[in-house]
């Protein structure tokens, strides 16, 4: 038993070790990569006897602690203010998906009980695939990721009333003339509703309201226990400093909440996601994200694998037609009801398509309520082992579509929104600032809180117009052509500032302004080392590194911190900055003179012993210039 334990933890874990570095490379993200290791593992799983479903039910508690750790960042004011997304935009998808698939069922043939059963399971989409790919790309608070995230909450919430309203589509007849096909042995899918049967079941014997009162009770004890009872249990074991103790409490409240949920027949995600929520403004919030966070790394990836290892090529490859067909009519469905409900709540087009392509796929409750089907004679096994493999196909596209939409769609939009005419620069100012984001923004506002005025140029319309908005006079257009930088003044400007975020486009405007008005002294923004060095080429005067200077700044409060004098510190600093400003001079030097690789080694090294011996004769010099007046005086020094 251990060791069989242990070759499947090896195999699970190298899958993940090997696919999902090899797919996030390739920039298709970790959640494809952990579903293509999973199908490459379904034949080793086959092989052995073990089922992939039995193994999700324990990877599930990825999706419940991920639901608790996104209640850990909405706080209850923030969570009332989606109270209309989660409630309007959540409640139309899920019940216009629902009657649509329910009459497209019909139209095949079904009956209105099974296309109505059908069509509540397919209208569920995947919380961890989307919540994980939301995470990854740092959108989750942009408009398409909040309203995602409304409608993923909606859908797990209504879960419940799903699975209490199915035994009244259940067929008196039955379907027990069915047998598994496909390559099932009958018994895969029940595995599915056994998370829905708890040995532990507190509500079994009690009449419908009885069941509404217990389950109102829990939900109120988890909000009241979560609120007035575990902060002083947290601050009970902080006092013991004992990090093991803290890390088994949080595995605790998630584990015991699950368990108490599904013991009343409720969502277990939905029951930590409460608890994440009334955690939400508690001073322990960040050690528990800290804690919990490895453990639904892991298992949430574990579930992804299980998904593709549930797939079944057998059905694929007997009817491929009929497969492709029904997940392509899944897609295209929920793609354009959410696309239609985006252009109702007025999202930009772009948050539209974002917002469509993320919900289009199905979602792994699907999987729970097609077990429950069974059991409960919803659909036959012939149904639900076919749209099992549609939905977790369509887990699977979700990540091409994601990739589909950042790298083609939503650039041919941006570029289509900028197809605006340039604008014509009515200012000459001795400044030209290039790029209006983050960096030109604040350099602009410096130089006119001194009085100073500038010609702002940037090529993102919604920036343009967005600054000027708030009293800030910019101009649209490209600052890498000659017309625009003669129309804004360049050859009458004493300065040029290239603050432009895509280090191409900066060394072309860079190179341009040398070119042509060599008199302007030209300060450009640089991200790494290459980028300083080549700016320097085209004929930059100035370049500053976002990323170095900030560290410079760092350095130096690190060493005052730790004993140095302010004068110490800032000296160090100034040192070292010289001296790697020296080095990439050199750096351009052997590049100009083609130098080898071996002598470019000699010369690096060669520097780094001229930096100790530099730190070591400085240091000497610091303890002799105590006396300094500047050391004396700390406050002389502009900090």
């Amino acid at each position: 038993m251990t060791s069989s334990f242990l070759f499947l933890a090896t195999l699970f874990l190298a899958a993940a070790v090997i696919a999902v570095p090899i797919s996030q490379r390739l920039g298709l993200g970790s959640v494809l990569g952990y579903l293509i290791a999973g199908v490459i593992i379904a034949p080793i799983l086959g092989w052995l006897g073990v089922d992939a479903v039995s193994i999700s039910h324990i990877a599930e508690f990825g999706v419940v602690m991920m639901l608790f750790l996104v209640g850990l960042e909405l706080e209850p004011a923030k969570l009332w203010r989606l109270r209309v997304p989660i409630l309007g935009v959540g409640g139309a998808q899920v019940g216009i998906t629902a009657l649509v698939m329910t009459f497209a069922g019909m139209a095949f043939g079904l009956d209105w009980k099974m296309g109505l059963a059908l069509g509540l399971a397919l209208a569920l989409s995947s919380t961890a695939i989307v919540l994980q790919t939301l995470n990854e790309k740092n959108e989750l608070g942009t408009p398409a990721g909040q309203n995602s995230f409304s409608v993923l909450l909606f859908q797990d919430i209504a879960v419940i009333p799903i699975l209490a309203a199915l035994p009244f589509l259940a067929h008196a007849g039955g379907f027990h003339t069915e047998t598994a096909t496909d390559g099932h042995d009958g018994h895969g899918d029940d595995h599915h509703g056994a998370s829905t049967d708890s040995l532990f079941d507190l509500t079994a014997m009690l009449p419908a309201w009885g069941q509404a009162v217990v389950s109102i009770a829990v939900i109120a004890g988890i909000i009241v226990g979560g609120r007035y009872l575990l902060r002083p249990v947290f601050r009970t074991v902080a006092r013991t400093r004992i990090r093991e103790l803290f890390t088994a409490v949080a595995l605790l409240i998630v584990v015991g909440i699950a368990f108490l949920m599904g013991a009343i027949g409720l969502s277990a995600a939905l029951g930590t996601f409460i608890a994440g929520v009334v955690l939400a403004d508690s001073e322990y919030r960040h050690e528990l994200e800290g804690d919990i966070e490895p453990f639904k790394g892991l298992l949430l990836g574990l579930f992804f694998i299980t998904v593709g290892a549930q797939i079944n090529f057998n059905i694929l490859l007997a009817e491929p037609l009929t497969i492709v067909g029904l997940l392509v009519g899944l897609v295209v469905l929920k793609a354009a009801i959410i696309f239609a409900l985006g252009t109702l709540i007025r999202l930009d087009i772009g948050s539209r398509i974002t917002f469509a392509l993320l919900l289009a796929q199905g979602g792994e409750f699907a999987f729970v309520l097609f077990g429950f089907m069974i059991s409960e004679e919803v659909l036959p096994r012939s149904i639900t082992d076919r749209f099992t493999l549609v939905v977790a196909l369509s887990m699977v596209v979700t990540p091409l579509l994601v990739m589909l939409n950042e790298l083609v769609i939503q650039p041919r939009l941006r570029a289509g929104q900028a197809q605006r005419e340039e604008d014509v620069p009515d200012e000459e100012h001795d400044v030209i600032i290039a790029g209006l984001g983050r960096v030109g923004g604040v350099i602009s506002r410096v130089l006119l809180s001194q009085g100073i005025k500038s010609t702002v140029l940037d090529y993102n319309p919604d920036q343009v117009d967005f600054m000027r908005r708030f009293g800030l006079k910019s101009f649209f257009g490209d600052a890498s052509r000659l017309d625009l930088l003669e129309s804004a003044g360049a050859s009458k400007a004493r300065l040029l500032i290239v603050a432009v975020d895509e280090p191409e486009k900066a060394n072309q405007i860079v190179k341009l302004a040398n070119h042509h008005y060599p008199h302007l002294k030209i300060v450009a923004r640089a991200k790494g080392r290459q980028e300083v060095r080549t700016l320097f080429e085209e004929g930059a005067d100035a370049v500053v590194r976002e990323t170095f200077d900030g560290a410079m700044r760092m350095s130096r409060h690190a060493l005052e911190f730790l004993g140095a004098r302010p004068y110490a510190a800032r000296r160090a600093t100034n040192n070292f900055s010289a001296h790697d400003r020296a080095l990439i001079e050199r750096h351009i030097q052997m590049d100009l003179a083609n130098m080898e690789e071996s002598e470019r080694i000699r010369v690096i090294r060669a520097a780094q012993k001229e930096l100790e011996s530099l730190f070591v004769e400085d240091t000497t010099k610091g303890r002799e210039a105590l006396n300094d007046t500047w050391v004396k005086n700390p406050n002389a020094e502009d900090r």
